[in-house]
């Protein structure tokens, strides 16, 4: 399914800044309301959040003023305001965003689906509410999905995308596309109360705010002290201040009414909720009023009781994390990502979502903290299964080189690093942020296969992403327009090819453990590899078709071979990214496991393959490549350098690194 249009049920603010972020992706967006006043506030909220965007770019020279008046009315132009559905008639998505109350919910879904076309996707911005629930109010629960931006959502990164029991994987691999398009980092996730994200916040939060109310605890001191520890990106009483007390409070009880007590609700926060003291939404007065504290408690917070706070918050995030992984709602690394996305844990500001910091901390360090707080605070601090799984298992995280996440065990510089473990060869791509595939990474990946050929006892190999988030986005364009001249451009692709073809020819078995996005290069590395373990959170794709060029390192010839020629060219010509589960049915993928484990099946797929015969497996692989595959590249080769210095292929690649779209003339 693809969006050529869209519309959101809601005004507003929300539905302002969700629209706005669709029209800024350059597709056409119907905004409905009751009210043409709640229309008409969400047509404001685009426009100021708009010019505020464009205004920061002429601001650093980005842009001028004429070009940001241009562009204002060009993005204003794409949405357009509506009491009633008559344009609801040929939109591909809906985002609902009606409040959260279920009966409003199931009767506005009754009405979407009399009036959009039955291939359209209806979408969910709720916090919290059941997806099952409102799909079943339309003759297409199947096509019915989560799908919830967090607020502001013109700024924050994150959208989760929630498959109700219902809802197929195609939906959720085409809301996870959508979300690509408009620039939102989605994680997929099941459905529970609180999803992931509020889930775990919420859970954390509440223990601080258990410990305010029980000591009584000046809030600012709180606030300082949480700030000061590097646990969180601000204090939480502020954050609940710019969220909005009611919201806050309307998720805190939701989640106590579902899981308990270990959920805690903050009685001051329904007292300022009942009188109308909301925050920053109703005029500055909620927890905090004039900067000074509006709830009781004057407490000081010593050293101590900061550094108990702290570990309230960072181990309840870790239990509630562990537990949302236990139930299969998400995968380690979507958990992590989404913490990161959606609630500031960012590690370039030294916050660290809840399985990276235990794998820093040490895992067995956790376990024991956590045994300590069960005795002190109760079974809301019992330690996860899966935790002391791992400590029992030695994978203590990075001082043992695996934890929740993989992590390298040998020094030196280098974008690609060669760890022996056995018999085994580990390739880790270590090119951060994204472990994009430039020049200096195809030459340290040639220089690691040619220190693995050369040693006698090293039978196989496995590519390893040293980054927890991503195997490799792909090449790294920047890098390769800046190569002093065709010659060694074109060198470099030969270089790069006949490395891949090696590969996948050698009598040294090798495996590609894709633990998370594996996009252009990336998965062209993966697919040479004679295998690939992907991780459930895997993520592939060949978007080169985005930027006006083609894959230059094989996809147009290994990815027919894999997934049969119609995925294949669907793949190339869309551009569009193929979850891990699908990958797995269309044999991109030869395993799938769960993120935590994919280290130990990756590494018990090279061993295996490395105890056969030498002469053998390479006679198998050279055979069972045997066929048209070097002329195809040849000629990919070709397809790849014409494409690349034509009019589109410079205009694609300065658009992507301009963050703007495209303007193709065919030349």
């Amino acid at each position: 399914m693809f969006v050529s249009k869209a519309a959101v049920l809601g005004g507003g603010t929300m539905g302002g800044e969700i629209a706005q972020v669709i029209a800024a992706a350059d597709i056409p967006v119907v905004v409905k309301d009751i009210k043409q006043e709640f229309v008409d506030a969400a047509l404001d909220k685009s426009r100021e959040v708009t010019k505020g965007q464009l205004d920061k770019l002429v601001s650093k020279e980005k842009l001028t003023q004429d070009a940001a008046d241009a562009r204002l009315d060009e993005v204003m132009g794409l949405i357009t305001g509506a009491t009633d559905y008559a344009d609801f008639g040929d939109v591909d998505i809906v985002i609902e965003a009606v409040p959260e109350k279920m009966e409003i919910k199931k009767a506005v879904y009754k009405e979407i689906d009399e009036a959009t076309p039955g291939h359209a996707i209806l979408a969910s911005n709720t916090s919290s509410l059941s997806i099952t629930e409102m799909g079943r109010e339309t003759l297409r629960p199947d096509k019915v999905v989560g799908f919830h931006f967090f607020f502001p959502a013109s700024i924050m990164p994150l959208v989760e995308i929630i498959a109700g029991e219902d809802t197929s994987r195609e939906t959720v691999t085409a809301a996870f596309n959508f979300a690509q398009t408009i620039k939102k980092q989605g994680i997929t996730c099941g459905e529970v109360p609180g999803f992931v994200v509020n889930r775990i916040l919420n859970s954390a939060a509440g223990e601080v705010w258990r410990k305010q109310e029980e000591g009584s605890l000046s809030i600012k001191a709180i606030d300082e002290a949480v700030a000061a520890s590097n646990t969180s990106p601000m204090g939480p009483f502020v954050l609940i201040d710019m969220l909005g007390l009611d919201t806050v409070l309307h998720v805190a009880e939701y989640l106590n009414e579902s899981y308990g007590d270990s959920f805690y609700v903050h009685k001051g926060m329904q007292k300022l909720v009942a009188d109308g003291k909301l925050g920053m939404k109703s005029g500055g007065e909620g927890f905090y009023k004039d900067g000074e504290p509006n709830v009781p408690g004057e407490g000081e917070v010593d050293e101590a009781t900061g550094t108990e706070l702290s570990d309230l918050f960072v181990l309840k995030s870790l239990v509630e994390a562990c537990k949302v992984l236990e139930e299969g709602v998400c995968t380690v690394r979507e958990i992590d990502l989404g913490m990161m996305a959606g609630a500031g844990l960012d590690p370039r500001r030294g916050l660290f979502p809840p399985f990276w910091k235990a794998d820093l901390e040490g895992l067995d360090v956790m376990l024991e903290k956590l045994e300590r707080f069960e005795e002190s605070h109760g079974e809301r601090f019992a330690p996860p299964t899966i935790l002391k799984r791992m400590v029992a298992q030695g994978r203590l995280g990075l001082k043992s080189g695996h934890g929740f996440y993989a992590y390298p065990q040998v020094e030196g510089e280098g974008t690609v690093k060669l760890e022996k473990r056995g018999d085994v060869a580990i390739a880790w791509l270590a090119n951060p942020p994204m472990n994009a595939i430039s020049p200096q990474v195809i030459e340290d990946l040639g220089k690691v296969w040619e220190e693995v050929k050369a040693d006698g006892e090293l039978k196989s190999m496995v590519v390893y992403s040293s980054l927890p988030v991503v195997f490799s986005a792909g090449a790294d364009i920047k890098a390769f327009t800046k190569m002093d001249s065709p010659e060694k451009g074109a060198k470099l692709i030969d270089d790069g090819h006949s490395l891949l073809k090696e590969l996948g020819e050698s009598s040294v078995s090798t495996v590609a453990a894709v633990n998370a996005i594996a996009y252009g290069g990336g998965c062209e590395l993966s697919m040479a590899c004679d295998f690939r373990v992907a991780a459930e959170s895997a993520v592939f794709g060949q978007p080169e078709i985005n930027l006006g060029i083609i894959p230059g390192f094989g996809g147009t010839q290994r990815l027919p071979r894999l997934v049969g020629q119609s995925k294949a060219l669907e793949m190339n010509l869309t551009g569009d990214a193929v979850l891990a589960p699908e990958a797995r049915e269309y044999g991109l993928a030869d395993d799938l496991v769960p993120d935590e484990q994919l280290f130990d099946v990756a590494l018990s797929w090279a061993r295996k393959l490395g105890a056969q015969a030498p002469l053998a497996v390479e006679e198998i692989k050279r055979r069972s490549n045997k066929g048209d595959l070097d002329d195809g590249i040849a000629s990919e080769k070709e397809g790849f350098a014409k494409v690349f210095q034509s009019e589109d292929g410079k205009e694609g690649i300065s658009a992507f690194l301009g963050k703007r779209q495209p303007r193709w003339k065919g030349k």
